[in-house]
Parts: C-alpha cells; sequence; structure tokens
C-alpha cells in the first residue's frame, strides 16, 4: 500500500516504516501480524574498489605524513574507521611486523602484517609527532590531545581523494575493500583474506571474488580483440 499511494518511496522510508510496525505489533501483544508485513530485501551492491594505480595516487596525494599514513593503514590492513580510530602504539608490533587489532567488530582480536613501508612511515611519524596513547590522535573541544574522529578519518579520505583526481566515489570502507581484492588478485586464498578481514562469516569474504579479476585468464572486453591488429 505504501509502495502504491506513493510515486517514488526511498527505500529507507519504507523499511523504517515496517521496523515501526513490527514494534507496535511486538509490544502491543499482535506477533501475528508481523507475517502481514512484506519482506525487505537487501540491494545486491558490489564495493567500490580502487585499480592498484589508483592507491598508489591516492596514497601519495596528503602532503602530511599523518595523512598518508591514515590512508595506508586503511588499506594496507584492511582496517574498517572505528578500528584505525582504536589503535594505539602497544599495538604496533615493529619486530614482527605485525599490527594487534583488539575488539574488532563482534569483539574479536586479530593480527594483520604490516608492510616495511608502513613500518618506516610510522616510525618517523611517531619521532615527529611524539603520540603517547593513540597512533592517531585527534583534539578535544578544548583542545587536548584525544582518539581520532570519526569525521577526521572520513575528511582525511575525502580530501585525498578530491586533490587526487580519481572520479570514483571512495570511502573509508572503499581501501578496505581494495584491500581485500587485491590480496585475492595478488594470489592469497580465500580463507586467509577472511581472517585477516576479521570476517564471522565466509560468505561476507566471497562477495569479493566478484570483483578480483581471478582465473586462469583475466577478463576483457571483446572491444579490445575486435580491434587489435
Amino acid at each position: 500500500l505504501l509502495k502504491s499511494q506513493h510515486k517514488t518511496p526511498s527505500d529507507s522510508f519504507f523499511k523504517h516504516t515496517v521496523y515501526g510496525l513490527r514494534y507496535a505489533y511486538r509490544i502491543s501483544g499482535m506477533k501475528e501480524m508481523r507475517v502481514m508485513l512484506p519482506s525487505i530485501e537487501r540491494p545486491h551492491k558490489l564495493p567500490v574498489v580502487l585499480s592498484r594505480s589508483e592507491v598508489k595516487q591516492l596514497l601519495k596525494t596528503p602532503k602530511l605524513l599523518k595523512h598518508r599514513l591514515v590512508l595506508a593503514m586503511l588499506y594496507g590492513c584492511g582496517l574498517r574507521c572505528f578500528e584505525l580510530r582504536s589503535l594505539q602504539l602497544k599495538d604496533l608490533d615493529f619486530d614482527r611486523k605485525m599490527l594487534h587489532i583488539r575488539q574488532g567488530k563482534g569483539r574479536k582480536d586479530r593480527y594483520v602484517p604490516l608492510s616495511q613501508m608502513q613500518i618506516r612511515g610510522l616510525k618517523k611519524y611517531i619521532a615527529s609527532d611524539n603520540p603517547t596513547t593513540w597512533c592517531f590522535n585527534g583534539y578535544d573541544r578544548k583542545g587536548n590531545p584525544a582518539q581520532l574522529s570519526a569525521m577526521g578519518v572520513q575528511w582525511i579520505v575525502r580530501e585525498a581523494r578530491k586533490h587526487s583526481g580519481i572520479q570514483k566515489n571512495i570511502t573509508t570502507h572503499s581501501l578496505r575493500h581494495s584491500y581485500a581484492t587485491h590480496l585475492l588478485e595478488m594470489g592469497l586464498d580465500i580463507i586467509s583474506v577472511k581472517d585477516l578481514l576479521g570476517h564471522a562469516d565466509i560468505q561476507t569474504t566471497l562477495t569479493y571474488l566478484h570483483v578480483a579479476q581471478l582465473g586462469r585468464q583475466k577478463p576483457f572486453s571483446p572491444l579490445d580483440r575486435l580491434y587489435k591488429k
């Protein structure tokens, strides 16, 4: 009825109407009414993935080392935004070249490798900026060092995309998507990628098989062969 009465009801408006009715039925003791509500289908969208050259372009765009490192950690370790913000100096293991991610999604810890390039940059950054607890500090309303905010991370990614000239709609999660896709394309098995990403369900990781260029022959456009001399 809602879909038919409105020409363009948004998916969000429709979804929250259904959720609201479900809640109203439950607290009113009319649980049987739930079966009359329509199901909500989740859109099957593929993630935005950067090419390797686009990642290199993005990483070199920011002028500040701190901002370049934020991008390098999101991509090079496949971090979620809140995982990056929660990183502490004690989580960096330069000797073993590992990063300890504490209490990720699902309250699970995991380890991911650090590249030598990240280690060099982090050591230089720590020596110059002298952070005390958090790897990447922001500032609170009083101007005191604090955990970097989500808006701060998003601003770094947004500014880097704007000045890099890349046209794709890049978010903080796009770098994590690119991390997973590139690992698969570079030959890492799907189970290892699942563990590095901290996924609870392998089905979530399998999404990247739809965007990774895998197989015996790299996919190509027939136009490339049609006009090939």
